[in-house]
């Protein structure tokens, strides 16, 4: 199947997923992820309307950023403290901050570096931070303060991977922006929802769905042929 029909056929689900919750299809943004594909690829959706990308990997978006300029690559996977000042060259946001250390590090960095890059509270309410990163319900104050004070990391949201085939979960964090937007004062977007349960994050208000397969199809594994 070809990359255009894919793309076609996500953008249906998502329209039809939008008009049954009674929004509009411009308020949920389709955040291609971009991981284990090759930049031909990615070129080709960006020939079909798509700038920004998600990546998982610091590396992997690094070596990748040189040969496609006009992409902004978004950080949505685990990141370890000693990669945030590549992290921070690299992305032009941060979705996976999950823990105060990290949150500081990366806000000393970039004042060092003069950049600005707006960052996503990983939560998980579900005990999965072992297997995928987040940040438990009770360290999520002093990380939420923080970076709602940050002038080089500015809080947009929280960003979750709920465990699979769990639909309540995206009410959960429905929930937990409305608690946070009541504490702060201030709007908060989210992020969740993927190929196999984006209509049910988007009835629950998801702002941003982040699709790889149903995009992009299989990945290519490490170890196999054809890695680039």
């Amino acid at each position: 199947m070809s990359l255009e029909i894919r793309i076609s056929q996500v953008q249906d689900r998502l329209r039809q997923a939008c008009a049954a919750a009674g929004r509009e299809t411009t308020d949920v943004e389709l955040l291609p992820v971009s991981k284990r594909q090759p930049e031909s690829l990615i070129r080709e959706a960006m020939a079909w309307g798509f700038k920004r990308f998600g990546e998982n990997y610091v590396q992997e978006a690094a070596s990748k950023a040189p040969a496609l300029p006009e992409a902004d690559f978004v950080l949505i996977g685990p990141l370890q403290s000693n990669k945030a000042k590549l992290a921070l060259q690299t992305f032009v946001e941060i979705q996976s901050v999950d823990r105060l250390d990290l949150a500081q590090r990366l806000d000393r960095i970039a004042q060092e570096l003069g950049v600005v890059r707006p960052a996503w509270v990983q939560v998980d309410l579900w005990g999965e931070a072992t297997k995928l990163g987040g940040c438990a319900g009770p360290q999520l104050p002093e990380l939420v303060g923080f970076l709602s004070k940050s002038n080089h990391l500015p809080l947009q949201g929280f960003m979750a991977i709920p465990p699979p085939g769990n639909m309540a979960a995206f009410q959960e964090l429905a929930g937990l922006r409305a608690d946070w937007r009541q504490r702060l004062g201030r709007d908060l977007r989210l992020s969740m929802g993927m190929s196999g349960d984006l209509e049910a994050a988007v009835a629950a208000g998801s702002d941003q769905i982040r699709v790889g397969t149903a995009i992009f199809g299989s990945r290519k594994e490490p170890g196999k042929a054809g890695l680039r």
